[in-house]
């Protein structure tokens, strides 16, 4: 497959529902247990992921289709969430994603984006010049990452209780 935007929405519009589906409700044992040291819980992950509709896709996407001579992305914090979150609740924080994603989900439909701005580029501190297909494919993908590590972290609290069926989950050994 191929970027198309059609496709890259029907995911993006989705993840909030499946998030919510995987942690609300679900006591903190669930949701605040990592991987070890400087790991992200699935709360983490969600302020995380809130972060990033704060202050990634959508404004490098605006970079990207200003008609700016400079098309700098800044440096974006993975780590910013351990703060914004402070103090928050898990329902509070995936109530806040459902709402951002919806508003970002909203202004990517309204830039009646063309197959030529596609092809238009803003460059990344890291890796350079990158284009918006590359951004918005970046977006989907981040997503589904994120979903799976939500899985494999909570699979991990039972990686020693299920024995010797760690050989045939996956999950438990990455």
């Amino acid at each position: 497959m191929h970027f198309n935007l059609s496709n890259t929405i029907e995911i993006l519009e989705r993840t909030p529902s499946i998030i919510e589906a995987m942690l609300s409700g679900l006591s903190d044992a669930w949701t605040t247990a990592t991987e070890g040291p400087n790991t992200f819980s699935p709360y983490d992950v969600v302020g995380h992921l809130i972060h990033g509709e704060k202050a990634d896709w959508i404004t490098r996407m605006d970079i990207i289709l200003s008609d700016s001579p400079d098309r700098k992305f800044q440096p974006f914090d993975r780590f910013a969430q351990f703060e914004e979150s402070k103090g928050k609740t898990l329902d509070e924080l995936l109530k806040e994603f459902r709402m951002l994603r919806q508003r970002n989900i909203a202004i990517l439909k309204s830039k009646n984006l063309q197959s030529s701005d596609f092809d238009k580029t803003g460059v990344h501190p890291v890796f350079g010049e990158v284009t918006l297909a590359q951004l918005l494919s970046t977006w989907v993908a981040h997503d589904l990452n994120h979903i799976f590590q939500i899985s494999r972290v909570m699979a991990k609290q039972y990686k020693t209780d299920v024995g010797p069926w760690v050989e045939y989950l996956k999950i438990l050994r990455s």
